[in-house]
């Protein structure tokens, strides 16, 4: 037999091989990571879907006599709105209300004060008759309800389809752990820490109440319970990637961002997959990785994939091409639209077009932050303390509100709705209250002032001191110059590397092209790669992922406005969304499931041993990278 005889061999099996088949054989030892800034998504290729959780870690702090303690790792950050940013706030808000038909901003808040202001006297007229019909007839109590449901519907707004929607409150984690020893008599709730049972830990007297030979606090607690840590406990709140990158600052030093990581995806890999160290090197990875990162930080995952986890290979595959693969695509324009930054990326016959990448720094987060604002404005929402950067169980709750009730359409969007208020270890206080201009956040997708993006300090400078391209081979590629920078900037030909000896400082306030709406970025990416034919293919083929895909009323809404976005000279007047195949927030991590079993080649992997003792060289001429090549070939298998 000859030596292409198992290769041309496995041709044949994939040609006849279903994709079920595939991941049910070879995907019980294969782990797809897919990390985003708020949530990480992770799992088995041969499962059907992945553990969505919040990509946070809250340590225990240590010493009593820090002034003010510090609830998140970012607290310190910029994030204040400028006079100017709320003034081009306002302005993107009438710009939406004139498109949706609804008041201005002004307008709605003089006419709203008189709205409330009837409303609520006539709601207090029907608490007057109500009490004189009791006293009166004497009611039966157990009539007494279905008074309140009639005289609820006199406000107009109860008989929305959300108003039935039962508002479940989050509540507080319990941080104490139980000693692993049989005669503790502290009882471990089945729950995971969520308090409110009558056997549960109330804020933080546990620990003084027991002794310390029963019980301790956590030194760290991940995901979402991480979130629901009430404020008056040692917990310093940490999310290790911020705005599609590692969140290296000041603030946040490099060696505990990798630490919080490993933490992190170690915890996952034993609580939820059962995947203990001493058999991961029995398993392999794919790592499914935005575009926003660079090359830098994808080594440094890499590294503590191999080198900390202990697996034994792994591959890297970009999230918008594992998105398009996921769904069965060759050529698409793929949309992420995440919870802190939004990525734009064409795929031709599988393979990304790197120059057409687009990057926006706003997401789902923003839009919720944004809910906030306009309930604010429309003094519809109850006097609490919200504060979502601050208090990270209330953006939580804001997540919530805005996926239940925001939706893109014209006319008053309006609904009822229970908000609640989480005060310093009390139960959840409940608000039933009016949301009110729910269409408008959504639209800040396309109107970013509206969202205001918050700005943040650049890492260290020290901190791009990298060479290579994960993604993309680069050894003998001639780089565009850009007229704004020296020539020292760009890699000669002979070997040497001193570009980023002169590389310029990032600026801390974003960049024009980051203030772009999504329908121009969109239009500019498609447009870039510079053929009418694909060009025409794209613009038909725009895959929107991530979980704002799912906001009603947003696929008619980027169609319209993208082709409004085409400039008129442009020969395109068709625009078209395809609806995807599954969840739009799971797609890149089945789409990387899918490139893992596929890859029968195995070219791009990369062994534990190798890569701790090599990594990679310069002049090496070995490249570790996307697979692209072969992602096209096994594209061919699966359409064939």
């Amino acid at each position: 037999m000859s030596a292409s005889a198992p290769y041309l061999h496995s041709q044949d099996y994939l040609k006849t091989a279903v994709a079920s088949q595939l991941l049910s054989e070879r995907g019980s030892n294969l782990v797809v990571i897919n990390p985003g800034s708020a949530n990480i998504r992770i799992g088995l290729a041969q499962q059907d879907v992945p553990f969505n959780i919040p990509h946070c870690i809250a340590r225990r702090t240590t010493g009593a006599n820090q002034a003010p303690k510090k609830i998140v790792q970012d607290q310190l950050l910029n994030s204040q709105v400028t006079t100017a940013q709320h003034v081009e706030r306002e302005k993107a808000y009438d710009s939406i209300a004139s498109l949706l038909k609804i008041p201005f901003l002004d307008e709605e808040v003089a006419n709203n004060s008189f709205t409330r202001k009837c409303i609520g006297g006539l709601c207090a007229q029907l608490k007057l008759l109500k009490s004189s019909i009791k006293d009166t007839f004497q009611l039966d109590p157990s009539l007494e309800g279905s008074i309140d449901v009639k005289m609820g519907r006199a406000d107009g707004y109860a008989n929305t389809p959300q108003s039935n929607r039962k508002e479940i409150a989050f509540t507080w984690t319990n941080v104490v752990e139980k000693k692993l020893d049989s005669s503790s008599t502290l009882y471990s709730s089945p729950n995971k820490g969520e308090i409110g049972g009558p056997t549960d830990l109330k804020e933080g007297s546990a620990s003084k109440e027991l002794g310390s030979s029963e019980c301790k606090l956590k030194e760290y607690i991940c995901g979402e319970e991480a979130l629901r840590i009430s404020p008056t406990e040692p917990y310093c709140l940490r999310r290790p990637i911020r705005r599609g990158h590692l969140n290296v600052s000041l603030y946040y030093p490099t060696q505990q961002v990798f630490e919080d990581l490993q933490a992190i995806w170690d915890w996952i890999l034993i609580e939820k997959l059962h995947i203990p160290h001493s058999e991961r090197n029995m398993f392999s990875v794919v790592l499914v990785v935005p575009e926003t990162f660079d090359s830098r930080e994808i080594k440094e995952m890499l590294s503590i994939i191999l080198r900390d986890l202990h697996f034994s290979s792994a591959v890297v595959h970009q999230e918008g091409l594992a998105a398009v693969f996921g769904n069965g695509l060759s050529t698409a324009c793929a949309v992420n639209i995440g919870a802190q930054v939004t990525s734009v990326i064409c795929i031709e016959d599988g393979v990304a077009l790197p120059t057409t990448q687009m990057t926006l720094r706003f997401g789902g987060e923003d839009i919720s932050r944004c809910l906030l604002w306009t309930q604010r404005h429309h003094q519809t929402w109850p006097p609490i303390r919200t504060d979502a950067l601050a208090k990270p169980v209330d953006l939580l709750m804001l997540n919530r509100l805005k996926e239940a009730y925001c939706q893109i359409k014209e006319g008053e969007v309006e609904a009822l709705a229970v908000v609640h208020s989480y005060e310093d270890g009390m139960p959840a206080g409940s608000h039933k209250t009016r949301l009110a201009a729910l269409n408008v956040p959504p639209m800040g997708l396309f109107y970013p002032m509206l969202l205001v993006p918050d700005v943040y300090p650049p890492p260290p400078r020290s901190w791009f001191n990298d060479f290579e391209d994960m993604l993309e081979d680069t050894w003998h590629m001639e780089f565009p110059r850009r007229t704004d920078l020296s020539d020292g900037f760009y890699p000669s030909l002979n070997g040497g590397f001193p570009m980023w000896d002169s590389y310029p400082s990032f600026q801390t306030k974003p960049k024009k092209e980051d203030n772009i709406g999504l329908a121009e970025a969109i239009t500019k990416s498609i447009l870039s790669t510079g053929r009418i034919d694909l060009q025409r293919k794209l613009f038909c083929s725009i895959q929107l992922i991530g979980g704002v895909a799912l906001t009603a009323g947003l696929i008619s809404a980027v169609e319209e406005r993208v082709l409004h976005a085409i400039p008129s000279h442009e020969a395109i007047d068709t625009v078209e969304v395809l609806q995807s195949r599954a969840n739009p927030a799971m797609v890149p991590w089945k789409g990387g499931a899918i490139l893992g079993v596929l890859d029968f080649g195995r070219e791009a992997w990369i062994h534990r041993e190798d890569w701790i003792r090599n990594g990679i060289h310069i002049g090496s001429g070995r490249k570790y990278k996307d697979s692209y090549f072969l992602q096209a070939q096994a594209m061919c298998y699966m359409n064939s």
